[in-house]
């Protein structure tokens, strides 16, 4: 099958978007055709609020990219420049294709920008309208996104890359909570700063609250971008990975931890409590001290055994069953 897959969200980006939709091209390479119009194709700008996103501009060349590789199958992914104009396109000419919801934009647009969420659900509304079969990662995402009007919506699960993430304790290293993550204002990453808590804070990850934050709460440990056995071995020696966002739809790096074998504490919000079992792999609880607390003392074999059931073969399956059936 030669599949066309379209996206605002790609490398470099560092985001859980772009880790899920390169892993997914990866799987699916190894028995199909791919194609993916992305922002490196194109003229683009930084994005204001998120400068290492650029917006992309002369999209109109996608039409021809589309036209000359003549796809079987075709998947919008994200809801920018690029998803705009195919999905304009596509509904034109009445060619069936398939789109995605990885995240609760309308709450990081209120969060940054005080944009009032009944617009940008109206847009997401308008957007998906004209897909065949709308993807969504969680049963929680997909009851909040059918409250508002969406409709043929289907879940599609999350993987991690088992080769990359397994445990990896080093005697020698001290315990800590740990943050791995965009560092900006969605992420609600103030809720961990502020605790009290026994261990150090360690934080992975960049954004645009970075410098600020190092300025506000110079006792936590801000170690930047983070991958490969690197990134293993931090998670790994983590007391507990701390998960403290309200806008998520998933959150792949819970995952990722557990398949360290480190256990997640978080709120009780979409996303955490679709992947977390409390007591099994984490605990959730509307005080994050104590969901951290409980979370210590989860046996960091279960966490691992949990996230084993997470496979990219399941992923890419769920993917192509959705297009075969369009």
């Amino acid at each position: 099958m030669k599949i066309l897959i379209a996206t605002d969200a790609w490398t470099p980006q560092v985001n859980g978007v772009v880790t899920t939709l390169t892993s997914l091209v990866s799987k699916l390479s190894e028995n199909h055709v791919v194609k993916v119009i992305e922002p490196s194709l194109f003229t683009s700008l930084p994005i204001p609020v998120y400068p290492e996103i650029r917006a992309s501009i002369d999209v109109f060349n996608s039409k021809k990219i589309l036209k000359d590789f003549q796809p079987d199958a075709i998947h919008i992914s994200t809801e920018g420049p690029i998803g705009i104009y195919l999905r304009n396109y596509l509904v034109r000419k009445r060619i069936p294709f398939t789109t995605a919801v990885h995240t609760k934009f309308p709450d990081y647009l209120k969060d940054l920008m005080g944009l009032p969420t009944s617009i940008t659900n109206e847009f997401l509304k308008w957007f998906h309208s004209g897909a065949v079969r709308t993807l969504v990662n969680t049963p929680s995402h997909q009851r909040e996104l059918e409250s508002i009007g969406i409709q043929n919506l289907k879940i599609w699960n999350r993987a991690i890359d088992k080769s990359i993430f397994r445990p990896l304790l080093l005697e020698e290293v001290d315990p800590y909570y740990l943050y791995v993550g965009r560092v900006s204002k969605e992420k609600n990453l103030e809720a961990f700063f502020r605790l009290d808590l026994d261990l150090p804070k360690v934080v992975v990850g960049e954004g645009p609250q970075l410098k600020e934050y190092k300025k506000k709460f110079p006792d936590v440990n801000f170690i930047g971008y983070k991958f490969g056995d690197e990134l293993a071995e931090i998670y790994s020696n983590a007391r507990v990975k701390v998960f403290p966002s309200l806008t998520d739809t998933f959150g792949l790096v819970m995952l990722e931890a557990n398949a360290c074998g480190t256990p997640v504490a978080a709120y009780p919000v979409t996303g955490p409590i679709d992947v977390i079992s409390s007591g099994l792999n984490g605990y959730y609880d509307q005080d994050l001290k104590n969901a951290i607390e409980k979370a210590s003392s989860v046996d960091r074999t279960s966490c691992f055994d949990f996230a084993d059931q997470y496979s990219w073969d399941n992923v890419a399956k769920q993917f192509l069953d959705t297009l075969e059936r369009m």
